[in-house]
């Protein structure tokens, strides 16, 4: 920010206050109205449930099925092109590979790839984690940004820049862009934070590493991250597993819906990603796990023991608003969609806890487990159901991330990595089958009025 620009944020802040204040009153609707209306809001009904609004055979999520009638809570599950994702971790673990790559053909392709096929689709995907020449010195290096988020969608849509053919939307097309955008965002992610870290903190070193063909995405991250290029097999592993499970959750999460809608207007490959990108960044999506990881360094501040007593004691002061950030919360509980379980984090539990046994962190890990029995078990009894609320996958992924020694900045954009295989196959789905402009229907309940002249207001 410039010294003029600084000046006027100064001059015009009080007005702006003011004019803030007016707004907030002229834009409040009654929550009586949406009730009149049966607006459904968030595109949810009471009972949480989601508008349905489209068709999918990308992934599914099921919390709920129809036993004798009666609408039934049961564990969840996450599918990816009908496939149970807990099945595809366990087999890549037994096999003992990595599962991100297979995955991403799974949800593009819509069926497992025999051997040479993964073997062609993995060496594509290589080739195209290069980035064009000199974008790295033109565009990340002269404007860094302290938010990984905002500089991975401004780069994104720099990249148009460089596409020769960039709003043509033929599936061909755009399945070249994605395949290119899949293998580009670990290299830009990792680009951008080693450009700020150097540029902005005390951190005086600047190192830049190329990505290795032989490796497969999660390696690169740790790769490239890594002043000594250094990691453990199960590092890779378990951060393999993290992007496994963030690629897809059905096409109603905010960032995948962003996708659709974006594509449903006929905009290009490199908007439509953008648009999604600053869907995931809300602390409401994507930066859930950082809230997660602040709540716990709170709790570390402020307990002698890690007792479940302690725990339990601090858990409440959190439930009645007299601790952390003082919301009611507890981070990383619950789901808007999951009732009994979230698989993701059935999942990512057990390779958190193999992976803190390495690090020495097992009395950290521990710590997880106790909150979470605590406050499943305060937050049913303060809501009053007969069923324990239990974590999603946020609880324990950013703890995963921070034995990993992966920066806190990169958090989300780790999730935006793994996702952006889910939304490119849901950008090709709705080219394919929309053929509509997505529209839905706002219900105005300001008065009708006369206009008044200047002179007469």
């Amino acid at each position: 920010m410039d010294f003029n620009e600084a000046n006027l944020i100064v001059k015009y802040s009080h007005t702006i206050s003011s004019l803030s204040r007016l707004v907030s009153k002229t834009d409040a609707i009654s929550a009586d109205l949406y009730e009149k209306y049966d607006v459904k809001r968030g595109l949810r009904d009471k009972n949480g449930k989601g508008v349905m609004c489209g068709l999918t055979e990308i992934s599914e999520v099921t919390s709920w099925e129809v036993i004798d009638g009666v609408r039934t809570p049961v564990p969840g599950t996450l599918c990816y092109r009908g496939y149970n994702v807990k099945d595809l971790v366990s087999s890549c673990q037994k096999e003992n590979r990595f599962g991100f790559e297979e995955t991403v053909y799974l949800l593009l392709f819509g069926q497992l790839p025999n051997a040479k096929e993964l073997a062609d689709f993995t060496g594509m995907l290589a080739e195209f984690r290069v980035l064009p020449r000199n974008f790295v010195r033109d565009v990340i290096m002269k404007s860094p940004s302290k938010d990984m988020m905002n500089m991975l969608a401004r780069c994104v849509l720099n990249l148009y820049s460089y596409d020769p053919d960039p709003d043509n939307v033929s599936v061909s097309n755009v399945l070249r862009q994605s395949l290119q955008l899949i293998a580009q965002f670990p290299m830009i992610a990792a680009y951008s934070h080693r450009v700020y870290k150097y540029y902005n903190t005390n951190d005086g070193s600047m190192y830049i590493h190329k990505p290795v063909s032989s490796y497969s995405t999660a390696q690169n991250i740790l790769h490239i991250l890594r002043k000594d290029n250094v990691f453990t097999d199960l590092e890779a592993k378990v951060l393999d597993i993290c992007l496994t499970l963030h690629a897809d959750h059905g096409g109603g999460n905010a960032s995948t819906f962003t996708t659709h809608l974006a594509t449903s207007t006929g905009t290009d490959t490199y908007s439509a990603i953008a648009a999604s990108l600053g869907s995931l960044k809300g602390p409401k999506h994507g930066g859930a796990n950082i809230k997660v990881c602040q709540m716990f360094e709170n709790i570390k501040e402020n307990l002698a023991d890690w007792s479940e007593k302690s725990v339990t004691d601090y858990v409440y002061k959190l439930l009645g608003k007299k601790a952390f950030d003082r919301s009611g919360l507890v981070y990383g509980m619950g789901h808007a969609v999951y009732t009994l379980s979230d698989p993701r984090m059935e999942v990512l539990k057990v390779y958190a806890g193999k992976l803190a046994e390495e690090k020495g962190r097992l009395d950290e890990f521990n710590l997880y487990n106790t909150v979470a029995d605590v406050a499943g078990r305060l937050i049913a009894e303060q809501r009053k159901v007969n069923k324990p609320i239990t974590p999603n996958v946020d609880f324990y992924s950013g703890f995963v991330y921070s034995m990993l020694n992966l920066p806190e900045s990169l958090y989300t954009p780790l999730f935006a990595i793994a996702r952006i295989a889910g939304w490119s196959a849901h950008r090709i789905e709705e080219l394919i089958n929309g053929n509509k402009i997505i529209r839905p229907a706002y219900q105005c309940v300001q008065d009708r009025r006369e206009y008044v002249p200047l002179d007469k207001r």
